[in-house]
């Protein structure tokens, strides 16, 4: 049977007459009388009382009004679990800028070769404070942290990656030593930094305050949101940056920059894979994960 006849009826009795049925519907009295007529011949009872001024429903007509409402709403979850079935093909992930450009485009690559039928990716670049707050909200399924402090990470799928190593680096044309270099010495030069909340500067501010120094000697600190930026000006000799070695270490390899450690500096920080605990009965979520941990 048409839904729209159940509607029809439905629509009839809420509005007490077929012409005002028929403009809610957007069809004409008529054809809402013929939908109302077919249901009776289906059933083979009277369903609403033409007799007073307001349509009613006959006894027979009060079963079918309570059925259809349900036989609707039916309907309308049936839709809404298809349109989630439809969702679930997809990946919404949170990871940090590092994370994301020295590692997601060889893991999406793997996973796309694979999943040729998934409808859509998101990947958004955030700060481990936002992408944990993502994940408690819903709007991310899974995400990568890199961090030196802890976080309540209660309720969440936890998965502990290697270690985020975190340097200095520098052109040769600034001529800084590259095996014994101070604080002092780096505190002379311009350093590019991303903003406050950014895990590399909350390290480096995090490391300064330990050896009794402050992040604002440097010479000066130029803040760009964009770490290709940042990078490409430190390849030209404008100044230093502390960054992570998965970001330059081809940089480095190649002999365009010179990685700096300082004793009684903590160089490396957690790098942990977060997800909500749904993975078991999301098998595209899961196997993304996989081609996370495959990366490592």
């Amino acid at each position: 049977m048409k839904n729209n006849y159940l509607q029809t009826f439905i629509t009839s009795i809420t509005a007490g007459s077929f012409a005002k049925a028929a403009e809610k519907l957007f069809v004409t009295p008529s054809a809402v009388s013929r939908r109302i007529q077919h249901l009776e011949e289906q059933y083979g009872f009277p369903l609403i009382d033409r007799s007073g001024p307001v349509l009613m429903p006959t006894d027979s007509g009060k079963i079918v009004l309570e059925k259809a409402h349900r036989m609707l709403d039916l309907e309308k979850e049936l839709q809404q679990d298809l349109s989630d079935l439809n969702k679930k093909a997809c990946v919404f992930f949170g990871c940090s800028p590092a994370f994301g450009s020295a590692y997601l485009p060889q893991i999406i690559k793997v996973f796309m070769l694979t999943h040729t039928a998934v409808t859509g990716m998101s990947f958004s670049f955030e700060v481990p404070d936002r992408v944990i707050e993502g994940l408690r909200e819903g709007s991310f399924q899974a995400g990568v942290i890199e961090h030196f402090e802890d976080y309540d990470l209660n309720g969440f799928e936890v998965v502990s990656l290697p270690d985020d190593e975190v340097v200095f680096v520098s052109a040769p044309s600034l001529n800084i030593n590259e095996q014994n270099v101070s604080i002092d010495h780096l505190l002379t030069f311009d350093i590019y930094l991303r903003k406050e909340n950014c895990c590399f500067t909350k390290l480096l501010a995090f490391n300064m305050l330990n050896i009794d120094r402050n992040s604002n000697k440097f010479a000066r600190t130029i803040v760009y949101d964009d770490l290709h930026l940042i990078i490409n000006a430190v390849c030209e000799g404008s100044g230093i940056t502390f960054v992570s070695r998965s970001l330059v270490q081809q940089q480095i390899q190649q002999g365009i920059l010179k990685e700096h450690r300082l004793p009684h500096f903590q160089h490396t920080q957690h790098r942990t894979l977060v997800s909500k605990k749904s993975i078991p009965a999301d098998p595209l979520l899961k196997d993304f994960i996989d081609c996370i941990l495959a990366e490592f």
